[in-house]
């Protein structure tokens, strides 16, 4: 089971981002071995929304229709709600999100060790990347 991240899903989208090369390997991995891709809601709101503002409604289309279709999406309940917000105010950091926040805590949760991110903060709180070698 890995935890796919908004960092992720836009490095598939973006051929001129630095992680490109390596995000399609690593996903393409994944798919062959089966592996359980999750998400949350919270992050396709960001993933949605970074990829229509900086690439475009054809990426959009592609994140949803393609990227997504494969990954199994969970709302955010209330207690996941509150408990991102507590912990986004007390961190009192300003570069981790309320989206990193609530994700960090629902793959704890759901006692998940991987994620499929680009994002350094993931590996921070102590998760473990997949990479290309993982999954190839």
């Amino acid at each position: 089971m890995v935890f796919v991240d908004t960092s992720a899903l836009y490095a598939l989208l973006e051929r001129d981002d630095a992680h490109h090369r390596e995000a399609a390997q690593v996903f393409a991995g994944l798919l062959r071995r089966r592996v359980p891709l999750h998400t949350h809601a919270y992050g396709v709101v960001e993933s949605l929304a970074l990829a229509q503002r900086r690439l475009g409604m054809e990426a959009a289309r592609a994140l949803v229709h393609d990227l997504l279709g494969v990954v199994r999406v969970a709302s955010v309940d209330e207690a996941l709600h509150r408990a991102a917000l507590t912990a986004t105010l007390a961190s009192g950091r300003r570069d981790v999100s309320l989206v990193g926040w609530a994700s960090f805590l629902f793959m704890r949760h759901r006692k998940m060790e991987k994620a499929f991110a680009y994002d350094v903060h993931f590996f921070g709180q102590g998760f473990k990347p997949v990479q290309a070698e993982d999954h190839g």
